[in-house]
């Protein structure tokens, strides 16, 4: 296991690359070389017919060392250490201490490269990389870098303990927009594994992920808070941030959950103009009174006279 924490290349506990992983990756990226140095070979060959056997010799010599040597050292240095063959299979070159390689390590790496791998087949390549307990061959030994694996698969153990109660919610201005995926992806393998390590090294490495984590957000950590606990406090805030843009800014409740907005389809209670609404108060039914006569409007009423007395009943028509 590579013990090498940064916030930029390499993630915590990344293991070595071997010979067969890397093999492949040279294969893929010579395939990909040889098939630009024939393009470009094809092309010069036309563009220079009127020219001397000399000259074209010369340009010849120059495509290849421009193709197949200066090719790699370009990738290299510009994707900090992924070629073609590389990301395919999952390999990365670092620096011996984990950070990204630069193009002086490039250099070395692709000057002796043509030496160990394409002049000998690589053969020199191959047996260095036997020997090396790392699996490194002659172009990382002089240049001080490391091929490492990227993918790594996810252990069932991968839990994240949660911050301290007093921490939560402690960081919601914090500004996190310039925290590499690299970093984060360092600080969750720490979390998920620091006990498991050493206490001496699981310190070592919470402090130098914190310094990497307050460097790129510009706040400095609160005093006296400890770096594992500022560290899954920061990671939780992110998954709170995460997880509200994903259920469109509904309120996040306990466990990291987010609630329906209010008014939404599924969500709990009324809605705002619901709430606010007095709700109608329904009218009592009719009772019809005892004893009332039933008055069809087709037929005419019949007015009792003053002088009859009140009986109840109505008088004989």
């Amino acid at each position: 296991m590579s013990e090498l924490v940064t916030g930029e290349a390499v993630a915590l506990e990344l293991r070595p690359a071997r010979l067969p992983s890397r093999a492949l990756a040279v294969l893929l990226d010579l395939v990909v070389a040889t098939v630009a140095y024939i393009v470009v070979t094809v092309a010069l060959v036309t563009s220079t017919a009127s020219l001397d056997e000399a000259a074209q010799f010369a340009v010849s010599l120059a495509a290849f060392v421009l193709v197949m040597v200066g090719g790699p050292i370009a990738v290299e240095t510009l994707s900090h250490g992924r070629s073609l063959g590389k990301m395919a299979c999952g390999l990365r070159v670092v620096r011996d201490d984990g950070g990204p390689i630069r193009f002086r390590h490039a250099l070395v790496r692709g000057g002796i490269g043509v030496i160990e791998i394409l002049l000998t087949f690589g053969v020199v390549a191959c047996v260095a990389s036997l020997v090396s307990a790392r699996g490194r061959r002659l172009g990382d030994v002089f240049a001080g870098t490391l091929v490492v694996r990227e993918r790594v698969p996810v252990s069932p153990s991968g839990f994240l303990p949660p911050p301290p109660p007093w921490l939560a919610g402690r960081f919601s201005g914090l500004d996190l927009s310039a925290v590499p995926d690299g970093l984060w992806l360092a600080i969750r393998q720490y979390l998920a594994r620091m006990q498991q390590l050493d206490p001496q090294v699981g310190s070592a490495m919470a402090e130098r992920l914190a310094a990497d984590l307050v460097a790129r957000t510009g706040t400095p950590a609160p005093y006296g808070v400890p770096p594992a606990a500022y560290l899954a406090a920061v990671v939780q805030e992110r998954q709170v941030r995460e997880a509200r843009r994903a259920f469109a800014n509904g309120p996040v409740v306990a466990g990291g959950m987010v609630a329906p907005a209010v008014g939404a389809p599924g969500a709990y209670g009324p809605s705002p103009t619901q709430a606010s609404a007095p709700a109608p108060v329904p009218s009592p039914p009719a009772v019809p009174a005892p004893h009332a006569a039933v008055v069809h409007e087709s037929e005419p009423r019949e007015v009792p006279s003053p002088e009859a007395p009140r009986t109840g009943f109505a008088p004989p028509a």
